[in-house]
């Protein structure tokens, strides 16, 4: 393919994206574009403006090298190495989850609570269990600029990611990575308890998307018989570290919504809000505890 690349970075582009078009990529404009402008440092606007401007072999070698990828199946930002989310550049890494669209809901969720505890306290206290790339403690940390967070997970890889994303978002003082199963080594109380656990029962993990089944670590997605195990032990063990009048907050599957609902209601919880995601389907509960 190396050879058949021109080094013009306009007809560069076009031959990038004819690439992955061939190859039945569902959206070969943007994942071309991305690719090009990632590997050759070039902007949209240079890619415009000055269509002819050369870019070196190397250049193409690793622009070749990520097509092949590409149309191999691996999705476009983990040949990247980053993601957006919530106006943040998040780096990925083999064990942590590529940030979607969907989790931002999350963020949206909670952010207005959060904003009000830290401008009632001065401070907001955050765990995210299983922090992946830390993408929901981060998002948060960006928006309320007092709070902190503490981000577990069980993979010591996405711990590093997290801690790695944190200290280049200048977040890195607030912003604590656990090595924890769960609650286990968790101490302290929080005034926002949240997750995007693994949530897929375990016998779909085979019927989901390619780029999912094949990509994504699969300790972070396999949620058990029925997909709802995290959802029991977040349940049963959240209390003993969640401040009075303090919320948690999870993403869901879009089937879930009855089921989560019940199992934090069987532990002594009212269902606070619901929030759909951008394509209207049950995407996060957000639950505080019961008053007695």
């Amino acid at each position: 393919m190396a050879d058949q690349l021109p080094a013009a970075l306009g007809p560069l582009l076009r031959a990038a994206r004819e690439c992955l078009a061939a190859a039945g990529i569902a959206d070969p404009a943007l994942d071309s574009r991305l690719i090009v402008e990632h590997f050759s440092g070039a902007s949209r606007t240079q890619a415009i403006a000055q269509p002819e401007q050369k870019v070196s072999s190397s250049v193409l070698s690793a622009i070749e090298a990520a097509l092949r990828r590409r149309v191999a199946g691996e999705p476009v930002h983990r040949i990247l190495g980053y993601r957006e989310f919530y106006g943040l550049r998040l780096s990925l890494s083999p064990e942590t989850l590529e940030p979607r669209p969907d989790t931002e809901t999350l963020v949206d969720a909670v952010l207005p609570f959060a904003r009000a505890t830290a401008e009632r306290l001065g401070e907001c206290r955050i765990l995210d269990l299983g922090t992946g790339s830390g993408a929901i403690a981060l998002a948060l940390l960006g928006a309320v600029p007092v709070a902190t967070a503490t981000g577990i997970d069980i993979s010591l890889d996405a711990l590093a990611t997290a801690a790695g994303n944190a200290r280049d978002l200048g977040l890195g003082e607030r912003f604590k990575a656990l090595h924890s199963n769960w609650f286990e080594k968790v101490s302290g109380r929080y005034h926002v308890i949240a997750s995007n656990p693994p949530y897929i029962p375990t016998r779909d993990i085979g019927n989901l998307q390619d780029e999912v089944r094949d990509f994504d670590p699969h300790r972070a997605l396999d949620g058990g018989v029925d997909g709802l195990d995290p959802y029991r032990v977040i349940a049963a063990e959240a209390a003993a570290f969640l401040e009075a009048q303090g919320k948690v907050a999870v993403e869901i599957g879009h089937t879930q919504k009855n089921e989560v609902s019940g199992i934090f209601a069987a532990a002594g919880y009212t269902l606070n809000a619901a929030h759909c995601d951008l394509a209207g389907n049950d995407r996060v509960l957000v639950f505080e505890r019961r008053k007695p």
